[in-house]
């Protein structure tokens, strides 16, 4: 049985498109699968997609090489789907006629419309050779009403149509009495967790998704004001991108919890952090479904969620591997949230029975639900299956070819030439290309554990190098062949034996009998184990975060200083800011005066210093006054920045204060400060700490 999956853009990271790309992969261990990309935006997709997955694209509008960026039709509006839905979809005329040609020439035999406005397409060009399935990722109830209306129109047309909540089924029932199209529930397939589960030691809470209206983050932010004033030892992250985000920064920093809330940014693959939570936090005003909910089980996280319109009272079981708590509701969500984090046997015990809960959502149930519907069309999923699928063929052509093999006359076979000893040498001497993918974690000893995945590795002497990029200067490090076949190559980067020079470092598998040499693609960069971990004791200080880069690769972020202070918390009042930290590399003297040290970057602008209060003979406190930067910024300049430093002693040399230690690559991205009175402190590219000052 051929399959094909109608998508919008196979090339972003939406529920969506994650939720196709599992279940078309489950299904493609069965059938022959493919992907239609209505739009191609990048080079490969940005998700992982099971190779025997064929991906086909209609319209290649990739910003600098796509070979239909200039074709006119892309200005001319669709003539079949409503404006909103056209303009969210980026469909216009060129859409219309490639669908259009597509859906008349296809040989699959299943075809699944993934969106309202390809549900539209399949309705009004689909063909009665094969069966037209539509999915509903939404609530009925909040299309557009243009969209709704066309979609109501479409529907009847098809042969099925799901939706990801048994709820919102129910509904769409109710809505077409009298079709004959087969409405059913079919969760979004996500598949068990690769990385290593959460510990529910951890003082973490999760919260990942767009930052839109809908996901009501604001409570959230909300409610961690009660928690925070409870607990202040507890973190919260909240990873997104979206509209709310300046929104919530602001009311971060107008209740005081900057310090307790980071907003991460966007991550993809997110499962490595909700790993890293104990809890996960969904406080939705409504959830078609909630995949995020189903991801954080995956990694053993408990989640408190808004007993919200469809998805979550379908997904977690109340007191078992979950918490409910009301809609909308500031105080339900902090006692939620408290629950949980003042009962650690209960954070333990709905950690594991979410692990077992979320395993109803595998793809493979899911791919079964497909099949079990397709069956109940009338279509065979099982005749002819297995060697539809082994040879890449659709059903209906493996048939023709069958037909054509009993009329054709008899041939007598062809002798093969015997090999030719050349060819033999030359097969010898000619190397497969290296490809190599990895994923990383971080051992009990704050080591890297590397894992190359053996696809795509030949030869017997190879090594794991890290580059330092720019300078160019490398170590190797063995890569112990896999114990079993199938079994992954590893390599271990000791921290206290690898010195690396302070920058950013790249990931090579390297061929020893002919120097082939092969940057690494992340698969997953797991960071959980730096949570917890500490600097190695003594000097150098040194520190590594291991990360994927934004094309894709496996790369290291290394520190190494003779001595390095730690901002643990910078605090903002109204008439200066407060550091605590740490010293890593030295310690305090009794008889010593430390003193925090501000250099200016500008001419005209003078040093500025605090007296440092040490705790004990590492840990320290100071206070830089407002008004000392003031006096001490450049008459000449509209900004003054000072890099600031910890000098233990008069003549010793300054100690950079920085934030450095933990699981981040970028603080100047996550650890962002309000302006109070004309200044802000913030980290650098190389995550240290300057203040600035501004009329």
């Amino acid at each position: 049985m051929k399959i094909s999956f109608l998508l919008q853009n196979a090339y972003g990271i939406g529920g969506t498109i994650r939720s196709t790309f599992n279940v078309a992969s489950a299904l493609a261990a069965r059938h022959q699968v493919e992907i239609v990309s209505i739009l191609r935006t990048g080079k490969v997709p940005r998700l992982p997609l099971h190779p025997a997955v064929r991906l086909v694209n209609l319209i290649d509008n990739r910003p600098e090489d796509g070979a239909d960026r200039d074709n006119p039709l892309l200005q001319q509006d669709s003539a079949y789907i409503p404006p909103k839905e056209a303009k969210g979809a980026h469909f216009s005329a060129l859409t219309d006629q490639r669908v259009a040609e597509h859906l008349e020439q296809t040989e699959a035999d299943v075809v699944v419309a993934t969106r309202p406005g390809l549900v539209m397409y399949l309705a009004g060009f689909g063909q009665d050779r094969y069966l037209r399935i539509g999915q509903e990722h939404r609530i009925y109830g909040t299309h557009e009403p243009h969209i709704r209306a066309a979609q109501d129109r479409a529907i009847p047309h098809l042969d099925a149509h799901t939706t990801v909540s048994e709820a919102d089924a129910r509904t769409h029932r109710e809505q077409f009495p009298d079709a004959k199209t087969k409405i059913v529930c079919i969760p979004n397939g996500c598949p068990p967790s690769e990385v290593e589960p959460a510990d529910p030691a951890t003082k973490l809470v999760v919260a990942a998704g767009r930052l839109i209206p809908v996901k009501r983050y604001d409570l959230l932010v909300s409610a961690w004001a009660q928690v925070h004033a409870a607990h202040p030892d507890w973190k919260l992250r909240i990873y997104g991108r979206g509209p709310e985000g300046p929104k919530l920064r602001a009311q971060i920093d107008r209740l005081g919890l900057t310090e307790t809330i980071t907003m991460m940014g966007a991550h993809s693959p997110i499962e490595t952090e909700w790993a890293k939570g104990s809890i996960a936090a969904v406080t939705s005003r409504e959830e078609s479904f909630g995949m995020t909910i189903v991801e954080a089980m995956n990694c053993g996280v408990p989640v408190v969620a808004t007993d919200c319109p469809h998805g979550p009272g379908e997904i977690i079981s109340d007191g078992r591997d979950g918490l409910l708590v009301p809609v909308g509701d500031v105080d339900g969500i902090a006692k939620g949230l408290l629950r949980l984090i003042e009962d650690d046997e209960l954070r333990r015990t709905m950690g594991a029975a979410a692990l077992v809960s979320a395993q109803r959502y595998s793809p493979e149930r899911i791919a079964d639900a497909y099949e079990e519907l397709i069956g109940s069309l009338g279509v065979d999923t099982t005749h002819g299956a297995e060697a539809a699928a082994a040879q890449q063929v659709p059903m209906s052509k493996m048939l023709r070819r069958t037909v054509g093999k009993l009329v054709r006359p008899l041939r007598r076979p062809v002798a093969k030439p015997a090999k030719q000893p050349v060819a033999a040498a030359l097969k010898e001497i000619v190397r497969k290309p290296l490809r190599a993918t990895a994923s990383c974690r971080i051992d009990a000893h704050g080591n890297i554990v590397v894992s190359v995945q053996p696809k795509g590795l030949s030869g017997d002497d190879l090594s794991l190098t890290v580059t330092r990029r720019k300078e160019g200067t490398s170590h190797a490090v063995p890569l112990r062949a896999p114990a079993a076949p199938g079994e992954p190559y590893t390599a271990v980067l000791d921290r206290a034996e690898l010195r690396l020079g302070e920058g950013r470092w790249d990931f090579h598998v390297v061929r020893g009998d002919d120097k082939a040499r092969r940057r690494v693609i992340s698969h997953l960069a797991e960071g959980k184990g730096l949570l917890d971990l500490q600097p190695l004791a003594g000097a150098p200080f040194t520190w590594w975060v291991p990360y994927p880069t934004v094309d894709g690769y496996l790369a290291l972020r290394a520190w190494q200083r003779p001595a390095h202070a730690e901002a643990l918390t910078i605090r903002q009042d109204e008439t200066g800011f407060t550091v605590e930290g740490v010293l890593y590399g030295a310690e305090f003297g009794e008889e010593t005066k430390p003193f925090a040290l501000g250099t200016p970057r500008a001419d005209g602008a003078a040093d500025i210093s605090a007296e440092v209060e040490p705790l004990d003979a590492t840990r320290f406190r100071f206070t830089l006054p407002y008004k000392d930067l003031k006096t001490a910024r450049s008459s000449a300049e509209e900004e003054t920045v000072w890099d600031l430093a910890v000098r233990i002693a008069g003549d010793a040399e300054p100690v950079r204060l920085g934030r450095i230690v933990g699981d981040i690559v970028d603080r100047n991205k996550t650890d962002l400060y309000p302006t109070v009175a004309g200044v802000r402190p913030y980290l650098t590219v190389n995550s240290d700490l300057a203040v600035s000052v501004r009329d």
